[in-house]
């Protein structure tokens, strides 16, 4: 009974001098291995094991228990914080019958189901780069019915964008690809409303921008305008998924310190010097792997914005296209990092 009274007065004390919950614990777990020590088979004669009543294994059994619940709570705790993360999408606003018919397969989904969906009407997008990436990246939100989806690209489409850029067709060559864009995913789902921004992104807008949207998807192949964007979303707090391809290989992950992940940035802290990674245009990508890739990223988003599933957020998907291989490595968040470290 002791024992018992023990851990109900330690509770007591520390609530009354205001320790925090990690001290409390710490507290009843000092309390619990001195009565298992007290307990121990070789002192069965010690006066405090009378005193504070039980036997070794009693204590055990319930120290046990208790960590066990502790664990359960944790663990219940961790899953509900990342499904508010994963889904701080409002869902609002109500569907057309047209719509009802369009999105039937989503609905039907358990994970997304019809407040998902709203979610992705309520929700706010911006793409940066309208190329490779970009192409399925924007088909694939405005298909799944993200509301509301900026594009930001300054460049125009060529002929040589159309073996992987399949957003955009041969009529459209010397359209702004932006403009293209806008085009295809109006014709794709007249129910979104699409942002073009026909402009480079640099540092005196990036900010404001991305602080309009809910999530930032990047698939540029330009290494200053890749920081630029995670710079910008750490800034803003808003999480953003990138990208990344060359020749038969690409990458993607969600970065997102505002909600423990690491910023690109943390996995990525040192500028590749010039000339050591090549675009595409200088070493090649197969057609198909913009399309894998940024089908990915297009997946992420939904993921994200309606809360199912696991995302990204500390992973880091490699996927090899020419020996069919995809692995996923765990990637933190570095405290000195000089854009997100300590920030959050």
């Amino acid at each position: 009974m002791i024992g018992v009274l023990g851990f109900l007065g330690l509770w007591a004390l520390g609530r009354w001098r205001g320790w925090g919950e990690r001290w409390l614990l710490a507290a009843a777990a000092g309390w619990w291995v001195l009565l298992l020590l007290v307990h121990l088979p070789m002192q069965v004669e010690n006066p405090l094991a009378r005193v504070t009543g039980g036997d070794f294994r009693a204590w055990a059994v319930a120290g046990l228990l208790a960590a066990l619940a502790l664990g359960y709570r944790e663990v219940l705790r961790a899953l509900l914080r990342r499904r508010a993360l994963a889904a701080p999408v409002v869902a609002t606003g109500t569907f057309r019958e047209a719509e009802l018919d369009r999105y039937a397969r989503h609905i039907i989904l358990r994970e997304i189901g019809g407040p998902g969906q709203k979610r992705l009407k309520a929700a706010k997008v911006l793409v940066v780069g309208a190329g490779g990436l970009g192409s399925p990246v924007l088909l694939y939100l405005a298909a799944a019915g993200v509301g509301t989806i900026g594009v930001i690209d300054d460049d125009v489409v060529e002929g040589s964008n159309l073996q992987r850029q399949v957003i955009h067709t041969d009529g459209r060559i010397g359209m702004p690809k932006v403009f293209s864009a806008e085009a295809a995913m109006r014709a794709l789902n007249p129910f979104i409303e699409v942002r073009p921004y026909h402009r480079r992104l640099t540092g005196e807008i990036a900010r404001e921008l991305v602080a309009e949207y809910d999530l930032v998807l990047d698939g540029t192949d330009d290494i200053d305008t890749r920081y630029l964007v995670n710079r910008a979303c750490v800034a803003a707090g808003v999480p953003l998924v990138s990208g990344a391809i060359t020749q038969w290989e690409g990458q993607l992950s969600l970065f997102h310190p505002a909600a423990g992940a690491p910023c690109y940035a943390c996995v990525f802290p040192v500028k590749p010097a010039p000339g050591l990674v090549p675009t595409c245009a200088e070493a090649g990508v197969a057609a198909p792997l913009p399309g894998v890739i940024g089908a990915m990223m297009a997946m992420e988003a939904v993921k994200w914005v309606t809360g199912a599933g696991e995302g990204l957020a500390g992973r880091l998907m490699i996927h090899d296209a020419l020996f069919a291989e995809t692995r996923v490595i765990a990637v933190k968040r570095r405290a000195e990092c000089e854009v997100c470290g300590g920030r959050h």
